[in-house]
C-alpha cells in the first residue's frame, strides 16, 4: 500500500480495499483493519457536462484508485467478473480479508437512468453468490433510480466534502429488493431495409440493455430478428420517447449547450414544445396514437393473457415499475380504496412482480402529476405484457427503456412485431431515510396486497414459447469460476 493511503482519514479506512484484492496477482499486503463499507465506484464520465470527470478525480483522490472506475475506459461487467474471480482465488487461499469484503462489498454508480440501470443488469447476469447492493449518484437529467431510493435528483457536489458525505450515506443505507424486468422483441427479418433499432446521435453506451442477440443465443430464431434487454425503472412507447429521442440527438449535436442539469432540463422541456407534446391533437398523426400503433395483452393471472382497452386517445404509455418518471413524478400515485376494490388496484410496490401500466394523452395530461393526488390514466397492473405491431399502423415508433430512447422502424409486410415484457428475478438497491419507493414487505403494507406477488412466483414455470429463455438480460457473461481454482475447496 502506498504512503499516501497509510496517511488517510480515519473514516475513509472503511471504505477502503487494498491493491492485492483489486488487482489479480498483485503482491499480498499485511493490512491491521477490515473496512466496514468496502466500495466499488463506477462513473461514467461523460455524464453531468464536467461533473463526471471531476467527481471521477477526487473519487480517485480519497480512495485507492483501483477502486474507481471510468466507464468510458473500462466495462462494469469485465472489472465485476475480474475481482470476483480474485475473490475465489483469494479465498481458497484462506485469505479472511477477502471474504470480509466481499461480503460486505458495495457498489456506486454515478451516471444517468441509463448508466445506473446497465450496472444492474450486469450485477443480475453474473448471477453472484452475495450480489452486492447498489447506491445511484445522480449524474443524469431525470435521475429517476436515484430519487426513488432517496439518493435525490439534483446533480451532486464533487468536492471532496461532498464526497465524504455521500460515502457515509451509503454506509448508512438499508438494503432493498426491487424488481427486474426483462424485455424481447422479435420481428421477421425483412426483405428490404432494417428494423434494428436506431439509436440517438449521442447516448454513451447507447441501447446496451436493448441488443440484438447472437447467434449462439437461445433466443435466436432464424429469418427473425431479435433484440433483449432489461429494465429496473419503466419502459415507455409513444411521444415522451419522441421527445427524450429529439433531446438525446439535439445533445450529439450541440454538446456545448448541455454543460448542466437546469439547462438540460430546459432544452428537454423546449423540445417538448417543439415537437407538439402540448398540442399533440394537432401535430401527432392518429396512426400513432397508443390503440392504433399496437394491441396491448397483459397477464394478471398465471396462463390468462388479456387484451388491454386503450383509449384512443392515448398517445404515450408507461411500463412503471419505480414511483418515479420524468424527473421524479409518480404517474400511478395512490388508489384510493374504492378504486382498489372494484378495480383490483393496489399501490406501486417496487417487489411485488407487478408493473403498473399508465397512459397520457398529451404533455398537459402529465402536468397533472404535478397537483396533489395528480395520476395518469391508470391502465392496469400486470406481471406480463404483450405488445403486438401490425403492418398498416406506422412504419416507425419511438421507445425507451430508463432514459434511454431509440427510434424503432416497424416492417411494412403482414408480420407481427411482438415486444414482451416479463419479470426476472430481482436485484438490490441501496436506500436512504428519504427513500419513496414501498416494499410489499413493510409492516405497515396491507396484506392483501401480497396476492399478485404469490401468483407471480407460481407462474414462473408456466407456459409459454419464451418461457425458460428468459435467463438473462445480456449485460454479461454469467459468472465462471478461473480454470485454475479447485471449487472442492471454495467456501
Amino acid at each position: 500500500m502506498d504512503d499516501c493511503s497509510s496517511e488517510m482519514k480515519q473514516p475513509l479506512k472503511n471504505f477502503y480495499i487494498p491493491d492485492y484484492i483489486l488487482v489479480p496477482d498483485a503482491e499480498r499486503e499485511e493490512v491491521s483493519y477490515t473496512p466496514t463499507c468496502p466500495v466499488i465506484v463506477f462513473i461514467n464520465s461523460k455524464s453531468g457536462g464536467q461533473l463526471g470527470g471531476d467527481l471521477l478525480k477526487t473519487y480517485r483522490e480519497l480512495l485507492n484508485s483501483f477502486q474507481v472506475f471510468d466507464l468510458g475506459e473500462e466495462a462494469p461487467d469485465k472489472v465485476l467478473h475480474r475481482l470476483y474471480c480474485n475473490f475465489e482465488k483469494l479465498k481458497s487461499n484462506e485469505d479472511i480479508l477477502a471474504a470480509d469484503i466481499e461480503r460486505r462489498l458495495r457498489l456506486i454508480v454515478a451516471g444517468g437512468d441509463g448508466t445506473a440501470s446497465w450496472l444492474l443488469g450486469v450485477v443480475c447476469d453474473l448471477k453472484l453468490a452475495q450480489p452486492p447492493p447498489i447506491a445511484t449518484v445522480p449524474l443524469g437529467t431525470g435521475n429517476n433510480l436515484p430519487f426513488s431510493f432517496g439518493w435525490g435528483k439534483k446533480n451532486p457536489g464533487t468536492d471532496r466534502q461532498s464526497v465524504e458525505y455521500f460515502l457515509e450515506q451509503v454506509m448508512k443505507a438499508r438494503e432493498m429488493q426491487i424488481d427486474s424486468w426483462h424485455i424481447i422483441m422479435r420481428m421477421r427479418a425483412p426483405k428490404d431495409g432494417s428494423c434494428d433499432p436506431i439509436a440517438p446521435l449521442e447516448l454513451p453506451h447507447a441501447l446496451h440493455a436493448f441488443h440484438r442477440v447472437s447467434s449462439s443465443d437461445s433466443l435466436n430464431v432464424e429469418g427473425y430478428d431479435t433484440f433483449r434487454g432489461g429494465f429496473w425503472n419503466y419502459f415507455s412507447m409513444g411521444m415522451d420517447a419522441q421527445v427524450s429521442y429529439a433531446f438525446h440527438s439535439e445533445r450529439k449535436q450541440h454538446p456545448e449547450k448541455f454543460k448542466n442539469q437546469l439547462v438540460n432540463q430546459s432544452t428537454y422541456a423546449k423540445l417538448g414544445c417543439t415537437q407538439g407534446w402540448f398540442c399533440a391533437s394537432l401535430f401527432h398523426p392518429s396512426s400513432r396514437n397508443i390503440a392504433q400503433l399496437a394491441k396491448v395483452k397483459l397477464m394478471k393471472r398465471p396462463g390468462q393473457w388479456e387484451e388491454l382497452h386503450i383509449p384512443h386517445s392515448i398517445r404515450s404509455i408507461v411500463c412503471l415499475n419505480l414511483p418515479s418518471f420524468s424527473g421524479g413524478l409518480n404517474p400511478w400515485g395512490t388508489p384510493n380504496q374504492r378504486k382498489t376494490r372494484d378495480r383490483d388496484l393496489t399501490a406501486p410496490y417496487v417487489d411485488d412482480g407487478l408493473l403498473e401500466v399508465v397512459g397520457f394523452r398529451d404533455a398537459w395530461h402529465g402536468l397533472v402529476l404535478l397537483a396533489p393526488n395528480g395520476h395518469g390514466t391508470r391502465l392496469a397492473q400486470a406481471h406480463r405484457i404483450r405488445f403486438e405491431f401490425h403492418k398498416g399502423a406506422a412504419d416507425h415508433t419511438y421507445m425507451r427503456i430508463d432514459g434511454e430512447p431509440w427510434k424503432q422502424p416497424l416492417p411494412m409486410d403482414d408480420d407481427t412485431v411482438v415486444v414482451e415484457i416479463s419479470h426476472l428475478g430481482q436485484v438490490k438497491m441501496l436506500a436512504t431515510n428519504h427513500c419513496r419507493s414501498k416494499s410489499i414487505h413493510d409492516p405497515s403494507t396491507p396484506s392483501s396486497a401480497s396476492s399478485h406477488h404469490d401468483d407471480e412466483d407460481s407462474c414462473e414455470d408456466s407456459e409459454d414459447e419464451w418461457e425458460g429463455e428468459r435467463r438473462k438480460f445480456g449485460a454479461a457473461e454469467t459468472f465462471k469460476f478461473p480454470e485454475d481454482i479447485d471449487i472442492a475447496h471454495l467456501s
